[in-house]
């Protein structure tokens, strides 16, 4: 057996990310699109015949330059990339040292923590108040050198409050990452107001809105000195021609999204009150999934819920999220099944 000690000391103890065999199982587990895959972005791909002999754009400008004119900004406030997990790697790439400390609110994004660790950062968390709201006078006391918030916040679901972001940006002497993956499905964005902040960096993702997860795109949104950075440091041509064309494409139609807000925007209260009916503490939520506290074990609901073909995701063995279990917000019919399969596990169980 070879020895772990050949690897980066900063990985070796990394394991592998969440990636459970699937069977045709009904994924409320990932939070992508239950609406399915965007519309004009499989139009743009049936109808593509391009050349595949040719580089991409370096830089994405076609990409870059739809995104400005969606939010009123410059084409050079964006970076473009192989998802917003490559716009976390180029951050810490453009503004670390190895050693420097990243500070992250816990629980968040587990992610957060490898791409701190990949990149020889020490990482340190800042617990969530009992609300899930962020520490603020810790978080500027650290003295770390970066900072990410995802609002709204993953596994917990809620936004932030704007105000403790602002104080953060306004008090905290390093970068501060706001990841909005889950943006659209939340009232207000940090984007408009890249140019008011030297120290922000805001994220975004095509994955779970947009439903293109499988085409790995993202964004980061900032300053144009900070954007000029990255882009410095972004590998050129990581974001492939047949992506940043559908990207394109479904950037132009904003009504696929804004159905899938509403759509959220209706079920998931309806769900919450499903679940809180069998006896589950669902979390108030601002985006597409709701995270919820067990009446009954998480592990026998989670495995229980899959011999029935429907896959959730587990979080109650970690710290401040015991025996809670996340699930994204369904159609009427896929939360109807969900609720349905509960009620029968719960009845086996007696």
């Amino acid at each position: 057996m070879v020895s772990r000690d050949i690897m980066r000391s900063t990985a070796r103890g990394f394991g592998k990310y969440y990636s459970p065999a699937i069977n045709g199982e009904m994924r409320l587990d990932t939070n992508t699109n239950v609406l399915g895959s965007n519309p004009a972005a499989m139009r743009f791909i049936r109808e593509q015949m391009t050349e595949i002999n040719d580089y991409p754009s370096t830089y994405s400008d076609g990409l870059r330059s739809a995104l400005a004119g969606l939010y009123g900004l410059g084409i050079d406030n964006f970076v473009v990339g192989n998802g917003s997990d490559e716009m976390l790697d180029v951050s810490f790439k453009t503004f670390t040292e190895w050693g420097d400390e990243c500070l992250v609110p816990y629980p968040s994004y587990t992610l957060y923590d490898y791409f701190a660790k990949m990149n020889g950062s020490r990482v340190s968390f800042s617990d969530l108040t009992d609300d899930f709201q962020l520490d603020v006078d810790g978080i500027i006391s650290s003295g770390a050198k970066m900072v990410i918030i995802a609002s709204p916040n993953n596994p917990t679901g809620n936004s932030f409050r704007r105000k403790d972001i602002e104080d953060i940006l306004t008090g905290f002497g390093g970068i501060v990452i706001v990841d909005e993956a889950y943006g659209e499905y939340s009232d207000g964005s940090m984007i408009p107001r890249v140019d008011e902040y030297e120290n922000m960096i805001v994220l975004r993702t095509f994955s779970k809105a947009y439903a293109m997860a499988s085409l790995r795109i993202g964004y980061a949104v900032a300053n144009m000195d900070l954007a000029d950075m990255m882009n410095s440091v972004k590998i050129p041509y990581s974001l492939n021609s047949l992506s940043e064309g559908a990207a394109i494409a479904a950037v132009g139609d904003q009504g696929f999204v804004e159905r899938s807000r509403e759509m959220v925007l209706r079920e998931r209260p309806r769900l919450a009150s499903g679940l809180s009916e069998l006896g589950f503490r669902a979390y108030p939520s601002d985006s597409n999934f709701i995270l919820a506290e067990s009446p009954i074990d998480h592990s026998v609901l989670t495995d229980s819920l899959k011999d029935r073909g429907i896959l959730i995701r587990d979080f109650g063995n970690k710290r401040r999220t015991e025996n809670c279990v996340r699930f994204t917000v369904g159609t009427a019919e896929m939360n109807e099944k969900l609720l349905c399969a509960i009620r029968s596990i719960m009845e086996e169980i007696g």
